[in-house]
């Protein structure tokens, strides 16, 4: 399968060098185009307000709309009808934003974050999900992925496409998840918001505090956040030829993504 590295989405919040992107994967499949995670869509551009709510003047979103998965996805000479699956690792607006854009789609995820997001049990649930970004009807396909067999380690693991693994990973939201990609030569590996930065994973580069406290603040369960940490960085300093490690935001890790 063929992997293309996006950004759908730039950020530039406070204290935050360089600011932030929402990496997203684009893949080409045997029967049609596959997305993790979607991004910032259309409809975000054109009434934030409504959609993404007061969280646009924390994260400052720069609401490009060629940026969109959908401009990108046309401009590759594809036609957006074929994005036929998009696998979310979690329910976020600048995860989920784009799925509007294709409201053909099947939308995979968690069973924990379908839930989190369309009954959501706490205020920073109810904060984090508004409702226009489901106003679509988007057809939501729940998994669990403790019924899976596992990968690389990870025991709650479960193939939702050929070659498309849904990690559960809780922590940043309660049903967060990683999703693993097989691009032939290689495994890549999208931590979404698992982590934040990738000195938080590698041991050495400096990252920025605000993120940290962001992270912090936002978490669904900060104890498993840490865990992810730990486990992620286990994967790092092993540095597995086969494996290419990304998350959502780090602008870095897109440019190291997209050069190999």
């Amino acid at each position: 399968m063929r992997v293309h590295h996006l950004n759908c989405g730039t950020m530039r919040p406070a204290l935050t060098p360089g600011g932030l992107v929402s990496h997203v994967l684009l893949v080409e499949t045997g029967d049609g185009l596959l997305l993790v995670d979607s991004g910032f869509g259309l409809q975000d551009a054109a009434d934030p307000a409504r959609r993404i709510g007061t969280a646009r003047h924390l994260i400052k979103p720069v609401l490009d709309v060629s940026e969109t998965a959908l401009r990108q996805v046309e401009r590759l000479g594809h036609d957006p009808a074929s994005v036929r699956d998009i696998v979310l690792t979690h329910f976020d607006v600048d995860h989920a934003g784009g799925l509007a854009d294709f409201p053909h789609a099947r939308v995979h995820l968690t069973a924990a974050e379908s839930d989190a997001a369309q009954r959501p049990r706490t205020a920073n649930e109810r904060y984090r999900y508004p409702a226009a970004q489901r106003s679509h009807g988007p057809d939501l396909i729940e998994h669990d992925p403790a019924s899976g067999d596992g990968w690389r380690g990870f025991a709650s693991a479960v193939e939702v496409r050929p070659g498309v693994v849904l990690i559960g990973l809780a922590g940043h939201t309660r049903g967060h998840a990683a999703v693993a990609v097989d691009a032939g030569d290689r495994w890549i590996l999208h931590a979404g918001d698992a982590f934040y930065h990738r000195g938080q994973i590698d041991g050495t580069t400096p990252h920025p505090r605000m993120l940290a406290a962001s992270e912090r603040m936002i978490a669904y369960d900060r104890a498993l956040v840490r865990a992810n940490h730990e486990r992620l960085a286990e994967l790092w300093s092993a540095a597995d030829p086969d494996l290419t490690i990304v998350n959502a935001h780090d602008p870095e890790l897109l440019r190291r993504a997209r050069t190999a």
